[in-house]
């Protein structure tokens, strides 16, 4: 082997280190952080108020259950469609007990030692049977917050203490158009200050730059809701409308489709039991959803242009690095191929095996760093000084199928039936 040649081989070998080193320490930067910027919300719905709840003894509580199977506490909110829940009962003997929400952990503690309550309806939170039935879309979160239904909540309740199958949700609400008197009077006070609170609601305007926010009561249940929301929209085109049914919360405007769902959704599914077991006024409700919207959109995960992201070299060639990588080690190998043949062996057949097992763990490399890969990397440097230093054929042989196996492992680890040697080899190199 010429100086010249020897000088090349070696710097290619060392370029290829190089390259593998910094491919490596590259995995485990994290990524640019990028944002549309920190939203200002506070998040949470703050501390609930009203006034304390009297709660009978549970020994007075059971009395009640005994004479009635329906004990319905002063205060109470929840209500449901009778004639679907009694025939979900049949001749079954459950009672429910249902109490206003808000309760101290001492109360609700005691109203888990009335035995004699079968079901148990904290504000609009169900219970029984050691388990508590919540809604799962918005449908549901809807009827509960607004009118106050628990219908589906105790109907899956009841079909899972008589092992019967599960009824699923029902959507109770309906909605009307709102008179032109209605809309007239709501429209005045938007207009005038941007609120309207109805009587019996417990909203006061939000601080700030807010939207139009329309504040109503819980509305009665089993009759049709006034739905404000579309027609207000209609009413205000450029701005933002939100509408308030009890502790639901809707929001109209533009764009609201791009992300009111995501909002909504995240937002009861977090705290949905919690105001459905609490004493919340409406304005903590309000705020903290205006919050989560606040939190949704500055997360860009709309259609808005992309933060600026600065120049990363690094970034832009990594993709590149396996590849030169392979490069350079095939360009070494194919260099100490013509300048050391072995005479009484076959190298070309070892030598082209090394290539492929390399160009293979190379694959690899860019989609882990299993401990397997690691060793037959080691594997595969062995046998190319092994093949440098004219070793034996039978030690070369066994480094090989050596660093095969390993190769083999880290593919059945990763799932990856075509990075199994038998069958990226099978092509040819």
């Amino acid at each position: 082997m010429s100086k010249r040649t020897d000088i090349i081989r070696w710097a290619l070998f060392g370029a290829a280190a190089i390259l593998l080193v910094v491919f490596i320490a590259a995995q485990t930067r994290g990524n640019v952080d990028v944002s549309y910027g920190t939203s200002p919300s506070r998040g949470g719905v703050g501390k609930a108020t009203g006034e304390p709840v009297a709660l009978p003894s549970a020994g007075e509580l059971s009395a009640m259950l005994g004479r009635e199977p329906v004990v319905r506490l002063p205060g109470s909110v929840a209500r449901w469609d009778e004639p679907r829940v009694r025939a979900a009962i049949g001749d079954a003997d459950l009672r429910i007990l249902v109490t206003p929400p808000g309760l101290s952990d001492e109360q609700r503690d005691l109203i888990r030692e009335v035995d004699a309550a079968d079901l148990r309806v904290v504000g609009t939170e169900t219970s029984g049977g050691g388990l508590q039935a919540a809604s799962s879309d918005l449908a549901g979160w809807r009827s509960q917050f607004a009118t106050g239904d628990v219908t589906s909540q105790l109907l899956a309740l009841i079909a899972r203490i008589r092992e019967q199958p599960d009824p699923g949700d029902l959507d109770l609400l309906r909605f009307r158009a709102p008179t032109t008197a209605e809309l007239d009077t709501v429209a005045a006070d938007l207009r005038a200050d941007g609120f309207h609170a109805a009587d019996g609601a417990t909203a006061a305007k939000p601080d700030g730059d807010a939207p139009l926010v329309v504040a109503l009561p819980r509305q009665p249940f089993g009759e049709p809701v006034a739905e404000y929301g579309p027609a207000l929209a209609r009413m205000f085109p450029d701005q933002p409308v939100v509408v308030m049914y009890g502790e639901w919360v809707e929001y109209h405007g533009p764009n609201a489709e791009e992300f009111v769902d995501v909002a909504s959704g995240s937002f009861y599914g977090q705290f949905g039991s919690l105001i459905a077991r609490s004493a919340y006024p409406q304005s903590n409700v309000l705020n903290a959803y205006l919050g989560r919207v606040q939190d949704v959109r500055y997360a860009g995960l709309f259609d808005r242009p992309l933060p600026y992201q600065p120049f990363d070299p690094l970034r832009v060639t990594l993709p590149a690095l396996p590849w030169l990588f392979a490069a350079c080690v095939l360009a070494a190998l194919v260099l100490s191929v013509r300048a050391r043949p072995r005479p009484g062996a076959t190298p070309t057949g070892q030598v082209a095996r090394i290539a492929g097992l390399t160009t293979l763990a190379i694959e690899m490399s860019a989609l882990s760093r299993h401990p397997a890969l690691v060793r037959a990397i080691g594997k595969l440097n062995n046998a190319r000084v092994a093949l440098d230093s004219d070793l034996s054929e039978r030690h070369l042989r066994r480094l090989l199928a050596d660093a095969e196996h390993e190769l083999d492992i880290a593919a059945r680890d990763l799932g990856r039936a075509d990075y199994r040697p038998g069958v990226y080899l099978a092509g040819g190199i």
